[in-house]
């Protein structure tokens, strides 16, 4: 196998000059601390890019999840349903709310919360008379989930939808934008997403009453008086301008950077597409923003399994992933109520996330085509 000295990123950050040149214009502009121009003019950005108008910039995509799931009143003695496919945050900001989550399996096909499944669950909840209070979408890996039936099921149980749109940035279903989907939204711009401000996240909100109380909540909940007042308790949560100044640069580049990472995943279809037995999760999705590809394979089919992929990749330099860990197989989650169908269980156990950052240069994308091909026809 071909191998260079610089290892190959999975979703390495994609800045150049005009980052360089917005943030040092922040900085010239005396805006340091969490506020100013930047950041009004970034939450503007971002909600006219999404079609919402509110939006809250906060310090990650956590901030944002926890911020809007207080939003629609989650709290002790409540349920939250999650995607049992999903990173950790997702979860862990229902958990912060006082709230319990109940996990859902996945669509095979795409990873994405099961609809089927989302409306059984939701009818024995309400059976049992269990108050939930939000139903967590996640849009996997950059594409939407299937919001045309899960919206009209939420509905019918009289459930807002919270939509964990930290991977979709850009990604569109119909005629909407990620992002739009939800009662209340969360993008998140850390370091390997799909744009970055290093650390941060937006609230995205069409109800203008839950954009100012998660502002309100995202400054430590002071009151607008001369001295510090507070009468609840809030986070320190509000992003500041020199980040949103990154981010503002970023936004500008972000098409040029989807389109990037959709020919990095045209790359891998293409090396696969005659291997009998592999799929790509959501491949066939082209609105989806491509934030990350990865490729399921079944070795009784293929005569090998993702994890000697990986080895024989990693041994030329080339960093990759498995899928999530579901939740309801995560230590702190143990016990947790479930609904599933085995779904992300197999994806997680065959599956594996390929490098897809915009950042990836020419080469470095040939040196991975040509260390998969490599290993297919060392396989066949």
């Amino acid at each position: 196998m071909l191998a260079e000295n610089r290892a190959v990123l999975l979703s390495g950050p994609d800045v150049g000059p005009l980052e360089q040149e917005y943030v040092l214009a922040a900085l010239r502009s005396g805006w340091i601390a969490p506020a100013g121009p930047d950041l009004d003019l970034f939450e503007r950005e971002i909600a006219d890019r999404t079609g919402v108008p509110h939006a809250v910039a906060v310090t990650s995509g956590t901030a944002a999840l926890h911020l809007a799931l207080l939003g629609v009143g989650a709290g002790p003695g409540d349920v939250v349903v999650v995607p049992t496919l999903t990173f950790v945050a997702t979860a862990n900001a229902v958990v912060y709310t006082g709230a319990t989550p109940v996990f859902a399996d996945c669509d095979p096909a795409t990873g994405n919360l099961d609809p089927g499944l989302l409306d059984e669950l939701l009818g024995e909840l309400s059976a049992e008379g269990t108050p939930v209070r939000a139903v967590l979408t996640v849009d996997l890996y950059g594409s939407c989930a299937d919001y045309e039936r899960i919206l009209p099921i939420c509905e019918r149980y009289g459930v807002p939808v919270v939509e964990d749109a930290a991977e979709s940035l850009g990604a569109t279903r119909g005629s909407r934008a990620a992002g739009s989907f939800g009662r209340a939204a969360a993008l998140s711009f850390n370091g390997n997403k799909i744009m970055t401000t290093s650390g941060g996240g937006m609230l995205l909100t069409r109800d203008g009453d839950l954009a100012v109380r998660a502002r309100y909540l995202a400054g430590q909940a002071r009151l607008p008086v001369e001295h510090y007042e507070h009468s609840e308790i809030g986070y320190n949560y509000r992003l500041s301008n020199v980040l949103a100044a990154l981010g503002r640069a970023q936004l500008l580049r972000l098409d040029e950077m989807i389109e990037k990472r959709r020919r990095v995943r045209d790359v891998y279809a293409k090396v696969f597409a005659h291997v009998d037995g592999v799929t790509l999760p959501g491949g066939d999705d082209p609105a989806a923003n491509c934030w990350l590809t990865a490729v399921v394979a079944d070795p009784g089919r293929t005569g090998w399994h993702v994890r000697d992929l990986a080895a024989h990749l990693a041994a030329g330099g080339v960093e990759t992933r498995p899928i999530f860990k579901p939740m309801h197989l995560q230590p702190v989650f143990a016990g947790a109520r479930t609904a599933l169908s085995g779904a992300a269980e197999h994806l997680f156990r065959n599956g594996l996330v390929l490098p897809s950052g915009s950042a990836l240069t020419d080469s470095e994308v040939q040196r991975v085509h040509d260390a998969i091909a490599e290993f297919v026809e060392d396989h066949r």
